[in-house]
């Protein structure tokens, strides 16, 4: 009976995994788009002329709203992974992943609420952000959602694609798309704008498909003590 649990168990757990991650992977893709759309970056953000546009500030608003959830479900998602893997876990990649994780979603916080002070600076009765303070918080934001977070993604992206191989529970066409995605965060997505989607992209093509390999072991759940 204690070896069914333990079955029942091993198959819970991946499912959970898949479902947190699939529903981080779509938070953080939907607040992604929303701060590019709200804050512009390029030849449209010389200015704060068009911020304070009541769409715009929706946006920001919206991704603001989204960025805390994403965050947890991420770490719901690195938890049961975690959990998951066991003692089978390598010592050095097991920290390179967890405080990648975590870094990731200081990070992420961090740069949402930069987003916040820029969109607070429109929130003034009448009041247009000065150039300095638009081109601080704007730059602010995006340095860090850019130039950090994802960074940081890129390496939990490679340390969990290493783990995977190793353990032999992803693919190798998923190991190598998780070393593609990694170069891409690491030396991409700085420079093209809207690059640092694949980071969500990948973690939905990974949870959907641990959901996936999940169904397709539970047919075997009811067996013998």
């Amino acid at each position: 009976m204690r070896r069914t649990a333990q079955q029942r168990q091993s198959l819970k757990t991946p499912r959970a995994a898949g479902l947190a991650g699939v529903v981080f992977a779509l938070l953080l893709a939907a607040a992604i788009v929303l701060i590019r759309l709200g804050i512009p970056q390029g030849a449209d953000a010389a200015t704060a002329g068009g911020f304070p546009d009541p769409t715009r500030r929706s946006a920001v608003r919206a991704a603001l709203a989204l960025v805390p959830f994403a965050g947890i479900f991420f770490l719901w998602f690195i938890g049961v992974m975690r959990a998951h893997i066991g003692e089978a876990e390598d010592k050095f990649l097991a920290s390179v992943f967890l405080g990648s994780g975590l870094v990731f979603v200081a990070t992420m916080f961090a740069a949402a609420a930069a987003a916040d002070a820029v969109l607070a600076t429109t929130s003034r009765p009448g009041g247009l952000p000065a150039p300095p303070t638009w081109d601080f918080g704007r730059h602010l934001a995006y340095t860090l959602m850019v130039g950090f977070a994802m960074r940081m993604a890129a390496v939990f992206t490679c340390s969990m694609s290493v783990i995977g191989h190793r353990l032999a529970v992803l693919p190798r066409w998923l190991t190598v798309l998780g070393f593609l995605t990694a170069l891409t965060l690491l030396f991409v997505a700085t420079n093209v704008p809207w690059a640092e989607l694949v980071f969500p992209a990948w973690s939905l093509i990974i949870s959907v498909h641990i959901l996936v390999a999940g169904g397709r072991s539970r047919p075997g759940r009811g067996g013998t003590s």
